[in-house]
């Protein structure tokens, strides 16, 4: 609760502080060589990280930094607090597609080489696909694993994670999974699907108290779950 306060805090300071000048003042690059290859490489990837750490640095950042990305977003239910945060992304340079048009937008984004990016550790309700997270099944969006599989593209599995106290972040990769990976697989659509939750997951361990306990990961059940 303490991080998740913190972490609202921040949200409204974020857009002053992360500018081309002042960013790396505050936030520390690791371990993205491969990532950043991809990224300049122009030939389309996906960027998933999940409720952990400040996901907001980690797309201020990127977008500050000249790269061409596009957020998936669910709109907040209070729209005061969407506005606000839609004007705060918009100004930082970052793209915004709602959840609702990313079936019909994400094959634009991809296919012009740019960079679609999601949270990817929400319940994907009775549709989704069960795999392991921390232990026990978790509903799974499969859009995610289909779209990196049906334009051959890799897919960036990282995080904006705080060091130290006050507002001190680092981002850094977790996981590329890549085509040729998942290729030779029997069931594909699991096996990435699988994959990603599993780097996702790995990121938390890292930090525990960075993650957003409190929301509903797995809400939804598999049939015949007691």
């Amino acid at each position: 609760m303490q991080h998740l306060t913190m972490l609202a805090v921040e949200v409204l300071r974020t857009p002053r502080q992360l500018t081309v000048s002042t960013w790396s003042r505050y936030v520390e690059l690791r371990n993205l060589d491969a990532a950043l290859r991809i990224l300049l490489g122009k030939r389309g990837c996906i960027m998933l990280t999940g409720h952990y750490g400040n996901w907001e640095v980690l797309g201020y950042v990127l977008a500050v930094l000249g790269f061409d990305i596009v957020a998936v977003m669910r709109p907040l239910d209070n729209e005061y607090i969407n506005h606000y945060l839609l004007d705060r992304r918009e100004a930082s340079g970052l793209t915004l597609l709602y959840k609702k048009g990313a079936t019909r937008s994400a094959p634009d984004v991809i296919e012009s080489g740019g960079a679609l990016s999601f949270i990817a550790d929400q319940n994907a309700g009775h549709k989704g696909l069960f795999v392991d997270f921390f232990g026990r099944k978790a509903s799974t969006y499969k859009s995610i694993a289909l779209l990196a599989m049906e334009y051959d593209v890799p897919i960036i599995v990282g995080c904006a994670r705080r060091v130290g106290v006050g507002f001190k972040y680092e981002i850094c990769v977790q996981r590329i999974i890549r085509p040729d990976e998942w290729k030779s697989r029997d069931d594909a659509l699991m096996w990435v699907t699988q994959e990603y939750s599993k780097g996702i997951e790995d990121m938390v361990r890292a930090a525990p108290e960075q993650y957003l306990w409190i929301h509903r990961r797995w809400k939804s059940r598999p049939k015949g779950e007691e």
